[in-house]
This record gives C-alpha cells, sequence and structure tokens, in this order.
C-alpha cells in the first residue's frame, strides 16, 4: 500500500529568505503525524505548500497524494481531494450560526435555492460526530473557544477530509478541551482520516502520535517513530534546537525584598451581568524581585484579576485598595495604572497586544510616546535609537527594526510586546500566558528575560495554565478559583498535585470557608 501522502525535496524561497530546503514528509493513511519545531522553522510554510496557498511553481520538488502527483492551483484544488486545513487563528464568521458557517462555501441547495431544513439537519449530524451538543442555529460568537475549534472540525467533516491538518488547535484550549479535542483525533484515526498535527506541546504530541517529523531551520532534521515506544520529549527537544536543554527552566538565585505591591479587599463584577461578581474580596501582594505565579482552571478570574488591576480593563463596580511601595495608588485608568508603575502584557499578543501592520519600531515605543519626542512631535532618530536597542537587548530575530510586527514569529512577537512594557520602566510587571504558542527555544529565552527583570528589583507575575512552567519558574505561586484564592505554596514546595487539591477542595468548601483558607501553607487553618 502506498502512502496517502508524499512531499519530496520540498524548497521554498521569499525574497533573500530560504524558508524551505529540501524537506520531505511523508504521511500513512489514518496516520497522526506530528510536525514540530521552533517558531521560524517552516512548518505553517510547509503546510501552505501543500494545502496550495503557495500554488505549484512557486516552490521547488513534489507532492504525491494517493500516488499520484499533485500540482494545486489554489485552496480549493486540495479540499477537493480532502486535504483540509484548520489554522490557529479560526476561520469562522461571529456573527452567522454554527450551522451557516460549517456550509459557508458549499451549502446544500434544491434548484439553486439553498436548502435550509437539509442545512440544519447536516449540520446537526456533523456536530454530534464531533461531539458538540450545540443547536445549529447557535450564533459563533455565543460559543467557547473549545467548541469554535470544533465547530472548524465539522465544517471539514463537510468536505470529506481525508488528511486533516491542525495548526496548534489546543493553543487556547483548557485542558479539558484539549484532551478532549486530542480524543476526536484518535476516533479520526479509526475511522481511516488521516491528522498533522502542529503543535508546540510536546506532551500532547508524544500523547497521540504515531510519528513525529521535526523542522529546524526549514530543514528535515528527524522523524520519530512513536509506535515502538514513546519518544522522551528530551529527544524531541534536542531536536528541534539543536542542543541540550538540561533544564527547561534556568537557574534563579532569588533576592527578594519588601513588599512592592499589594490589594486589599478587591471586588469586581462583571462587565454586562451585574449581579454576577467575578472577584471576590481577594487580598494579593507581591515582594520586590519576587516571580508570583497564579495558577488555575480556566474561568478562575486569573485573566479578569489582571486586568481590573491594570486600569480596570475589565469588570465594574470595582473596589479594594492598592499600593505601590507602601503607597495608596490610583488605577482607575491604563495610564494612570502605567504612570503608579504597572505593566500589563496580555494573553491575546495579536488582537490587544501588538499593531500587526506596523513595525517594530512604532510597538516598541507605543506605550511611552513621550520618551521619544520633542515638544509633543515624535523624534524618528530617539526612536530608531530606542527601538534599536530593544531589539538588541530582547534578542528580537528580524531584519531590521522596521519589519511589521504581524510577520514575526510568535516569540519575536512576544519579545517585541514585552519591549514595549520595559519602556515605560514598570515596578510591577504583569505577564498573562507569556509562553502561549511559542516553541521550547523561545520559552527558554523568555524565561531568562523574567529573571532578569525579577534581579533588577521588579515584581513579576506571571498567570499561566501550564503548570510545570509556573513550578519551574516561580518563588511563590498562588491557586486561585471562582473568584478567589485558595490556596499558595513556595515554588521549591509546589506539586501540580498540590495545587489541583487545593481547587478541588475549594469547589466543595462553602464560599465563607474559602476566604479562612490559611495562604502561607495552602491548607485550612
Amino acid at each position: 500500500m502506498h502512502a496517502l501522502l508524499e512531499m519530496r525535496d520540498i524548497s521554498k524561497h521569499f525574497t533573500g529568505v530560504r524558508a524551505l530546503s529540501g524537506v520531505d514528509l511523508t504521511v500513512e493513511p489514518g496516520e497522526i503525524h506530528a510536525l514540530v519545531g521552533e517558531n521560524g522553522a517552516g512548518k505553517s510554510t510547509l503546510m501552505k505548500v501543500l494545502s496550495g496557498v503557495h500554488p505549484h511553481g512557486s516552490y521547488e520538488g513534489a507532492i504525491l497524494f494517493d500516488g499520484e502527483e499533485r500540482r494545486f492551483r489554489d485552496i480549493n484544488d486540495s479540499e477537493a481531494l480532502g486535504i483540509i486545513i484548520i489554522h490557529q487563528e479560526l476561520a469562522l464568521i461571529p456573527l452567522m450560526s454554527i450551522a451557516e458557517n460549517i456550509f459557508l462555501t458549499d451549502p446544500p441547495s434544491r434548484f439553486g435555492v439553498i436548502d435550509r431544513s437539509a442545512v440544519h439537519r447536516r449540520a446537526k449530524e456533523l456536530l454530534a460526530k464531533v461531539g458538540l451538543d450545540e443547536a445549529p442555529d447557535t450564533l459563533v460568537t455565543n460559543i467557547g473557544v473549545g467548541k469554535q475549534q470544533l465547530v472548524e472540525i465539522a465544517k471539514a467533516l463537510s468536505k470529506k477530509v481525508r488528511l486533516l491538518i491542525l495548526d496548534e488547535p489546543t493553543a487556547s484550549l483548557s485542558e479539558k478541551d484539549s484532551a478532549a479535542l486530542l480524543e476526536l483525533l484518535l476516533e479520526f484515526k479509526a475511522q481511516g482520516i488521516a491528522s498533522i498535527l502542529i503543535s508546540h506541546k510536546l506532551n500532547e504530541v508524544s500523547k497521540v502520535a504515531d510519528r513525529i517529523t521535526v523542522l529546524r531551520d526549514g530543514r528535515t532534521v528527524d522523524t520519530m517513530d512513536c509506535t515502538a515506544g514513546a519518544v522522551e520529549e528530551d529527544r524531541i527537544i534536542r531536536s528541534m534546537v539543536d542542543r541540550d536543554l538540561e533544564h527547561r527552566y534556568p537557574k534563579r538565585d532569588p533576592k527578594v525584598g519588601d513588599t512592592i505591591f499589594r490589594v486589599r479587599d478587591w471586588s469586581v463584577f462583571h462587565p454586562l451581568h451585574a449581579d454576577r461578581q467575578m472577584i471576590r474580596k481577594v487580598d494579593f501582594e507581591v515582594k520586590r524581585g519576587e516571580i508570583v505565579g497564579i495558577a488555575g482552571l480556566m474561568g478562575a478570574g486569573r485573566t479578569e484579576f489582571a486586568m481590573s488591576i491594570f486600569g480596570r480593563s475589565y469588570g465594574r463596580k470595582i473596589s479594594g485598595h492598592a499600593e505601590i511601595e507602601g503607597r495608596e495608588v490610583d488605577l482607575s485608568t491604563v495610564r494612570r495604572a502605567v504612570d503608579a508603575g504597572l505593566a500589563y502584557v496580555t494573553e491575546d499578543r495579536k488582537q490587544l497586544g501588538l499593531l500587526l501592520a506596523d513595525d517594530i519600531r512604532k510597538n516598541i515605543t507605543l506605550a511611552n510616546l513621550s520618551a521619544v519626542a520633542s515638544s509633543n512631535v515624535i523624534d524618528d532618530v530617539k526612536e530608531l535609537r530606542v527601538a534599536a536597542d530593544y531589539r538588541g537587548r530582547m534578542r528580537i530575530r528580524s531584519h531590521s527594526v522596521y519589519q511589521e510586527a504581524g510577520k514575526l514569529s510568535g516569540g519575536n512577537q512576544q519579545k517585541v510586546v514585552l519591549s514595549k512594557w520595559l519602556f515605560t520602566d514598570p515596578k510591577v510587571l504583569i505577564l498573562d500566558e507569556p509562553t502561549r504558542g511559542i516553541d521550547v527555544g523561545a520559552k527558554y529565552e523568555i524565561y531568562c528575560i523574567i529573571n532578569e527583570l525579577a534581579d533588577a528589583g521588579k515584581g513579576v507575575i506571571v498567570i499561566s495554565s501550564e503548570m510545570p512552567e509556573l513550578i519551574g519558574i516561580c518563588d511563590r505561586i498562588c491557586v486561585m478559583n471562582e473568584g478567589g484564592f485558595v490556596g499558595e505554596f513556595p515554588g521549591a514546595e509546589a506539586t501540580q498535585e498540590k495545587i489541583m487539591r487545593a481547587i478541588m477542595r475549594q469547589a466543595v468548601m462553602p464560599q465563607a470557608d474559602v476566604r479562612q483558607v490559611d495562604m502561607r501553607k495552602g491548607e485550612r487553618p
């Protein structure tokens, strides 16, 4: 039996840049084949070649599908053969229904008129296949990201998918939704549908992949067979970054000082539902030179808490007190929060952290324009000098500071966002999911930057859904659930089991008891 897909000696050039160089990739029928590599390794470019986004003639090499050479002119040609790609940024229209999104390009029709009953019926069948219990006429904007991902897969099934390509499908999902999606891939495998899974989450890759291909600098450097036995993550990492990561997290010798930031009795209500309390009279502090992690499940209130502190960017009826360096501060607007010494790196860098169409230079200086202005006019020389300085210090990989932010890899985009806020010279830096969608090599660099900030005497708050990450980099971990802090552990003593136990215990405790948790030990008194 021949392979379902063979990509032979694929090379692709852009102006002055060799993106792919002699890449080979083979996928067998019904196989889950993982494709891993650092940001910029060529994974997305290779998939764009396969799906016809980069048409035949714009690359070198050959694509064989079902044993025949294929020359795709566009994405319609590849979809006609059942090759369907689901991008990390979902291509759904929020104000259309689930059914309308599924059949947007090819709806069932009779005599040239869309058959609404057939659309509804078939959509319901497809939703059942992906395990989504939602009415087909539900608007996409009214369902969460995890369910939207399932709608995209239902959309792929409507096109009689034979090879499903998923680009970072679990990057924005909770652990529960991620596990459900991986189970769905295994079900598809049993039905003979092959998948190419692009992911930075190596633990997920190891769970479901039959084989793993590693790209580095646009080349195939290794293909590993997982069916013979589990492949160690360290081997994958060595192939990806061409170096040993003896320790996934950099060593740290913390020098923790006095309290630099404190909030007391902080309460926040939902911005639309005035009677729904999101944050419940919490007390929180971070010391100078300390890295404090906030752990919790999706919906625990971590991001809502951080955004409400940062200039009341989230919520209404916000009450409580905030102090920086022992003095009460006004955090009622973003400008006042920044002036007080706060900075907030959002979890959504593409939508909220960057101006993707603008260059690195403008993004870095955006939050502190007065520092590069003379008489309220931007001084181009000052701005260039600042941007070039941060590009060097933060090791931003780009051809110049004039490169568009949207054309950088995820890790380098995150470094630009960090640079923007560091240029405001904050006393306290809040990092919300700072390594989401970033490869292991770039993660290590971000961790080193976080350590440098703490060593410089800043207070650093890290929100992350990856518990091993918090345990690996934080001096102290606070556990949040249902809008309150329910436990606290020194970083050296924290384990995933202890964190989950604190969360699960709170789920059965009365709310009055929750407030009595001993935050020093993570136990009830």
